[in-house]
């Protein structure tokens, strides 16, 4: 597995090696003792899948507060994201930056976003399937977000109309968000 450092202290892209031929590819998608070589040493205890039937669909900006943060280690199995994670460590000097990638089946790449981060994404195609591991339950009374067009962040969003949940029109700005972590 290769391991890309980001902008952003913590946050890393993970390509894993894919053994492609004339039938189709294999890879494996996590293997916990070889990122743990690379430093990476995380207790993953759910799986979560998301399917987006259309083009635009934008979900996010999603975090936990303590003691339930959340590790996420994000992939897509079908079509394409704009992934994005912002830095809302308070004392981080890189508080309210933001680094997005494109995650593919394709491309096979994989974003592990660390505590102390908002995640969200949006789809660049339609029918898109994204998975992702985290290292902490769902938690509702723990669960935050931030609006997703945060001027304050400023994230270059593939849409500016995107499909949005009910819950994620209304999230607060960065100023106004719960962020003890």
């Amino acid at each position: 597995m290769k391991i890309t450092p980001t902008a952003l202290a913590g946050l890393v892209m993970i390509e894993p090696e894919v053994h492609a031929d004339h039938r189709g590819f294999f890879m494996e998608s996590y293997h916990a003792a070889k990122l743990a070589v690379q430093g990476i040493t995380i207790d993953f205890v759910q799986d979560n899948h998301s399917l987006s039937e259309e083009i635009g669909v934008l979900r996010g900006l999603h975090y936990q507060l303590h003691p339930h943060a959340q590790t996420k280690l994000v992939r897509v199995v079908a079509g394409s994201i704009f992934d994005v994670a912002v830095d809302i460590r308070p004392n981080s000097p890189t508080f309210g930056q933001w680094v997005g990638v494109t995650l593919s089946a394709a491309n096979k790449r994989q974003l592990l976003v660390p505590q102390g981060f908002a995640h969200g994404f949006c789809t660049l195609e339609p029918k898109t399937q994204v998975l992702y591991k985290v290292d902490a339950y769902y938690s509702p009374k723990h669960d935050r977000g931030i609006r997703w067009n945060d001027p304050a962040i400023g994230i270059k969003w593939p849409t500016t109309s995107p499909i949005l949940s009910a819950k994620d029109e209304v999230h607060p700005l960065l100023r106004d968000a719960e962020i003890q972590l």
